[in-house]
């Protein structure tokens, strides 16, 4: 397979955003976090919009990245080395990464991994739905356009809205209480139609025929939405996103994860030598960051550098550790097989 050159740009630089996301945490009400910062002037009451805009989109426009390589994988493979490769690949980290992460706290955690283990979960139901269902033909001469993504964003909008009336966000289950599944209602419907719709657009070559127009007026809408929520600070307008949040929210995912996918297609598409070393190390970044994220929190714990201040640096220093300690790993004999 060719590769694409800007869906491994573009998943470097959401990998990025995900370690800023999670730097940003101990200094903004981002939910529970394992460290706290001793000195109280450490916040930045602000940074909440920074949360609410990832957590829009972010994480669904990884599923929907990592679903379009599914189809092709499985052909190539077939389902026993396809199976294999995503235990070797997903389940490896996962166990190593969670356990650590569940002897640190004290209890069965699996943290950041539980982004892991979904995609793990959705690859094994895939395979499995191939050996009663023949793939898709290629042969659709469907393409995105605005209407189609209004509709598929209302969809889902929709439904995360009537799932929040039961399982507002930031409320994490196990299911059924015994699957050591963990997972945020308010947002796993977002996540498995990304995936699937991930799965279509490389069957139908989605991301090939999608127009300039639809790629830029789609791109558009989602900065407009994604400011609507910086906008946000009291008043109608906030009542009006709060009281929808559900149907807002996901056609901020669906309009800026198609625009940032013609973006790039459009302007990110090429490499170098730097590039291809972070698309090489990106998936090891995001297993490794959290653990180096925390230790970094703690060892300058007592620096005074400014809430802002202690965010950037431990941003930029545990995007640099995590991609280093990949490249590091990486030379090992056999660890390229799951890094």
């Amino acid at each position: 397979m060719r590769r694409l050159l800007y869906l491994d740009n573009l998943k470097v630089c959401l990998t990025v955003l995900v370690i800023f996301h999670h730097a940003g945490q101990a200094y903004g009400d981002g939910g529970a976090w394992a460290y706290t910062p001793s000195n109280p002037a450490e916040v930045m009451p602000w940074i909440w919009h920074f949360f609410s805009v990832n957590a829009a989109f972010f994480m669904g426009l990884f599923f929907l990245i990592s679903g379009y390589f599914v189809p092709a994988s499985y052909d190539k493979q077939g389902a026993s080395v396809f199976v294999q490769k995503k235990l070797i690949r997903l389940g490896i980290p996962l166990l190593i990464i969670g356990g650590l992460i569940s002897m640190l706290s004290g209890k069965f955690e699996i943290g950041h991994m539980w982004y892991v283990e979904s995609l793990l979960v959705f690859c094994l139901l895939y395979a499995l739905t191939r050996q009663f269902c023949k793939p898709a033909t290629d042969s659709c001469s469907t393409r995105p356009t605005i209407i189609g993504l209004l509709i598929f964003g209302g969809v889902m909008g929709v439904g995360n809205y009537l799932i929040r009336l039961v399982s507002p966000q930031d409320h994490w289950i196990w299911p059924f209480g015994i699957i050591p599944l963990p997972m945020e209602p308010a947002h796993y419907l977002q996540y498995v139609m990304m995936f699937v719709v991930g799965i279509l657009a490389s069957r139908f070559h989605w991301l090939v025929k999608m127009s300039n127009t639809t790629g830029a007026l789609s791109l558009l809408i989602g900065c407009l939405l994604a400011l609507g929520i910086y906008l946000r600070d009291g008043g109608e307008w906030n009542n009006f996103v709060a009281q929808w949040f559900g149907i807002y929210e996901s056609l901020l995912c669906v309009f800026i994860s198609f625009g940032l996918l013609w973006l790039f297609r459009e302007y990110g598409n090429w490499s170098n030598k730097f590039w291809q070393w972070c698309t090489a190390q990106a998936y090891g970044a995001y297993i490794f960051h959290l653990l180096l994220m925390i230790a970094l929190q703690n060892a300058v714990d007592g620096i005074w550098m400014g809430a802002f201040g202690k965010f950037m640096f431990i941003g930029v220093a545990t995007t640099i550790a995590s991609f280093g300690l990949t490249w590091l790993l990486r030379m090992i004999p056999g660890v390229k097989k799951v890094l």
